[in-house]
């Protein structure tokens, strides 16, 4: 649709843009002042839980920082057993050769953190590494192979949080997944089903045939015990010699040597320069409750609080359902358009943070929203469009007795990364660098199609959909988070609409879930979500509905102010737990 034909409510947009573009002016150390040290209590005095609780997305792990809290650990301590235990036993999600975002509140002066330890792109990276002659990526080049690798973050971020925050060192919370990796776990049927689903990457890899598949180079039976000695050496060294141990000296030497001799471009150099981050969290309210989420480079925390803000006009508690799915689909298209044209490494490009997170903007993005008729993206214009996200993450959630939390999303990308692992090491290779925008106007993996803000650059860190959020209300406080690509956003969005709504963990876990995300221009919804007169209903409304399967999974920790009880719920859709010490 032209600008000419979007009428209206496109013009009022724009005049609302460009007003807050002239006046929204926060100076970026007040914003960091207000954002990091603005007091947790604000809606109650800080107050111990007197019990932990832990949530992830696989038994084992959940256990392993069961026992570090157990050996005298804090959140953050049991934080990096959990990471460190589901580098192995859910090894499609995260790993040594990942990265993340880890969000923390240390309850001791209410300071709120987050740890970036995303992905960099190598100094050898260009803007079009990725196009072929005729100026069109290469399929499988951003995907499958050794030059899809960023440089890893997970190690640096789990090194940084041990040592700044936690009480004990990293060879006590890394000593679960060390067992798990030397004496194996057995194999079950989520696992099992994507190392089947991968077999002819991981065949292109001895050392991961080595890994996930028999003698024979086929698939194991479920309950066949997967031992990792060659990841176990890995995870030794580095809870012995902390960061330098991974990212200088011999072990740099011998991942920089083996990516490069599968046909990458990492180097010594480009590991010794990588460090973990502390950002300033997004941090917005709702309705009375406070909302703090994770920063650029991921665009989680800015679209859940620009969702979050063009929603706190309506009063969805009181609106029927067909009228509130309505309305939350409209904030998602218009965050995700936002999230589509401005978001990316901040280090590199500048984001219009303050205007995005702004209740004055989500005035002017309510202007085009119609109680009564969608409103299609074409009449949001954008350069940047965006489609189907998949799940190859994970996300857990920690709090300790004295009220310490951790809210971690770790990534390889796809599921196990590239399939490649660098050789003599168990470490299994991302393919983060597809998600920067390759070519614009071309979508990676996901579908997600990037703009200039988000184009390679060396030492760049790629845009993400990760949001690790923590909502604090007169009620109490939740920590949530979830894998799945796109899908993120709209599951903690969700999530916090029924955390308002006075749901415990598991009814938020397991409520059933719909998405949009402005391109394509159509609403997803799980099995049992809509009745067919709410479908009908939508669509009088003019949006596009289609059923899709399940996505996601979620992973929260409750703690209620009033009845001080604390509740840790797994996604059914996973094969979690949900732990309570």
């Amino acid at each position: 649709m032209s600008r000419e034909k979007s009428g209206v409510a496109f013009a009022a947009s724009e005049r609302s843009s460009r007003l807050l573009q002239r006046t929204l002016r926060w100076s970026q150390i007040w914003l960091v002042a207000l954002v990091v040290f603005a007091p947790a209590g604000a809606f109650a005095a800080e107050k111990a839980p007197g019990k932990a609780a832990i949530a992830s997305a696989h038994p084992l792990a959940s256990q392993a920082g069961m026992e570090v809290l157990a050996k005298g650990g804090n959140a953050f301590d049991a934080a990096v057993a959990v990471a460190g235990a589901l580098a192995v036993v859910e090894p499609s999600g995260s790993g040594l050769g990942g990265g993340g975002f880890i969000l923390i509140h240390r309850s001791s002066d209410s300071l709120n953190v987050m740890i970036d330890a995303r992905e960099k792109a190598p100094a050898a990276s260009t803007r079009d590494m990725y196009l072929g002659p005729d100026g069109n990526p290469v399929p499988g080049l951003s995907t499958a192979s050794a030059l899809a690798a960023g440089i890893p973050g997970e190690p640096a971020g789990l090194a940084l949080l041990a040592q700044k925050y936690g009480k004990l060192p990293l060879k006590t919370s890394l000593a679960p997944a060390i067992r798990l990796a030397r004496e194996g776990f057995p194999l079950y049927e989520r696992l099992r089903n994507i190392i089947d689903n991968k077999v002819p990457q991981l065949r292109k890899s001895p050392d991961a045939m080595k890994a996930f598949l028999t003698r024979k180079g086929e698939v194991p039976p479920n309950g066949y015990i997967i031992k990792r000695p060659d990841l176990a050496a890995s995870l030794e060294l580095f809870a012995a010699k902390g960061a330098d141990g991974y990212y200088k000296g011999a072990f740099a030497k011998k991942l920089a040597d083996g990516v490069r001799k599968m046909g990458g471009i990492w180097t010594e150099q480009d590991l010794a320069d990588y460090t973990a981050v502390e950002r300033a969290p997004i941090v917005g309210t709702y309705k009375g409750a406070r909302i703090i989420s994770a920063s650029p480079p991921s665009s989680g925390g800015v679209a859940l609080v620009d969702a979050l803000n063009i929603l706190e006009a309506y009063d969805l508690k009181a609106a029927d359902p067909v009228t509130r799915i309505h309305l939350v689909v409209e904030a998602m298209r218009r965050a995700h358009r936002d999230r589509a044209l401005y978001l990316g490494d901040t280090d590199f490009v500048k984001v219009p943070i303050e205007m995005l997170i702004d209740k004055h903007y989500a005035q002017g993005q309510r202007t085009s929203l119609r109680m009564d008729r969608a409103t299609p993206s074409e009449m949001l214009p954008s350069d940047a469009i965006e489609a189907t996200q998949g799940q190859h993450t994970t996300h857990f959630s920690v709090i300790d007795r004295d009220g310490n939390r951790v809210g971690m999303t770790v990534t390889l990308n796809l599921l196990l990364g590239s399939g490649l692992m660098i050789p003599g090491t168990g470490i299994l290779l991302n393919n983060q660098m597809d998600d920067f925008s390759i070519k614009p106007g071309t979508p990676n993996a996901y579908k997600l199609i990037g703009a200039d803000a988000n184009a390679i650059a060396p030492g760049k860190r790629p845009l993400s959909s990760s949001a690790p959020t923590f909502v604090e209300s007169d009620r109490g406080v939740m920590i949530l988070g979830s894998p799945g690509g796109s899908y993120i956003i709209g599951m903690v969005l969700l999530g916090t609409l029924d955390f308002m709504d006075g749901k415990n963990a598991q009814q938020i876990v397991s409520a059933p879930r719909f998405h949009h995300q402005y391109y394509p221009d159509v609403i997803q919804y799980e099995p049992g979500m809509l009745t067919p007169e709410q479908v009908k209903a939508l669509g009088d409304r003019g949006h596009q509905l289609t059923q899709g399967r399940q996505w996601g999974n979620l992973q929260v920790v409750l703690w209620d102010y009033a009845t001080g009880a604390v509740e840790a719920a797994s996604d059914p859709r996973g094969v979690g737990a949900g732990l309570v010490y």
